[in-house]
């Protein structure tokens, strides 16, 4: 019992050690870039060893991209958030959240991770980041939201995971182009790709009869 209680103790310190270089990572990225990230940078303000560094991640690169896992893991809370806390029939209410929700993914107002990398050059490395938010994100709403919706209403829509990759990524793009773009407008876009817009205010006329 005792052996197992200290390696238990044990795995939670390397967890942190792991934890405090992938802050280090954060904190670097944040106040200088993606193109001063180093290893140097990372073990000096984390005070370890590049051996240390090195028995967590491979490579910078690797490192680089827990530190986006931890971007990603955090917004999908805020959506789980989202799912749990919609208002059974309030389709337009989920609707103007979600649009809120997806406009702060893309401007990152509370977290620089992401915003360095959209705007840090390196157009693979955010492409990357934008398919693993989209996929991550379909997927959740296929196997929750949308199992919720089709429970009371029709679903309208063919290829679900791939309707949602598809708004997702296309959404992320536009809103990251058009930073000014109104919430109403993110709103009617994905009520509309969703043949939903009819459960909404402005388009009545369009609610299904069945």
């Amino acid at each position: 019992m005792a052996s197992d209680t200290s390696g238990h103790h044990e795995r939670l310190a390397h967890d942190d050690r792991r934890d405090e270089i992938i802050d280090a990572v954060r904190a670097v990225v944040a106040e200088s870039g993606i193109s001063r990230l180093s290893i140097s940078a990372v073990t000096k303000r984390v005070g370890c060893t590049r051996s240390l560094f090195y028995h967590y991640f491979p490579t910078k690169e690797d490192a680089l991209q827990a530190a986006l896992d931890q971007s990603i893991d955090a917004f999908m809370a805020q959506l789980t958030a989202w799912n749990d806390q919609r208002v059974t029939g309030d389709i337009e209410g989920a609707l103007n959240s979600a649009a809120h929700m997806l406009k702060t993914l893309v401007l990152q107002q509370d977290d620089a991770m992401p915003r360095t990398v959209a705007t840090g050059g390196n157009a693979g490395l955010y492409a990357t980041f934008v398919h693993r938010v989209a996929d991550r994100t379909a997927r959740y709403i296929c196997q929750s939201t949308v199992v919720d919706f089709a429970a009371l209403h029709e679903v309208r829509i063919d290829h679900l995971y791939e309707t949602f990759y598809v708004l997702i990524t296309g959404l992320v793009m536009f809103v990251r182009a058009n930073p000014d773009v109104p919430e109403e407008t993110v709103k009617d876009i994905i009520a509309s790709t969703l043949h939903i817009e009819g459960y909404t205010a402005k388009y009545p006329e369009r609610r299904p009869t069945r």
